[in-house]
């Protein structure tokens, strides 16, 4: 794919799909709470393609119609949407199947970046609940 001067190629931009999963799960669930973690997934992912992270979601149960999925795509500013696995994907958005469909419709791909998810302790568990209960107290999550 050419860019508009000719002169080289154009990075494929790439929409990272996150869950926006409760707190309250992070002991059974850690991957799914840990929406840092889950886009470094995306792009660790997107960097092996030789594609380029242009947008982060962190969404739960939004509808395949929704805007939000749809206006960088529309704008031209997303080629594809990336999601860490089929399970983020159903906690992301109410249907995974209808936005599958859709995606599919609209000419857009999705993958999935299917690497290993960390395996979670207690200390990454601690770390992710202080990231997520004191972001407005300063804590940068380091």
């Amino acid at each position: 794919m050419g860019d508009a001067a000719g002169t080289g190629s154009v990075a494929v931009r790439v929409a990272a799909i996150a869950s926006l999963t409760p707190l309250e799960e992070l002991d059974a669930d850690p991957f799914l709470v840990d929406s840092r973690s889950q886009h470094a997934m995306c792009a660790r992912w997107a960097a092996a393609q030789g594609y380029v992270i242009t947008r982060e979601l962190v969404v739960r149960g939004l509808r395949t119609d929704h805007a939000l999925l749809w206006g960088d795509v529309e704008a031209g500013l997303v080629d594809l949407f990336v999601v860490p696995s089929r399970r983020v994907l159903e906690r992301a958005l109410r249907s995974a199947d209808e936005f599958t469909a859709e995606c599919a419709r609209r000419g857009v791909r999705i993958e999935t970046a299917g690497l290993a998810e960390p395996a979670y302790d207690s200390e990454m568990k601690a770390h992710v609940h202080r990231r997520l209960s004191m972001p407005t107290a300063g804590y940068d999550g380091r």
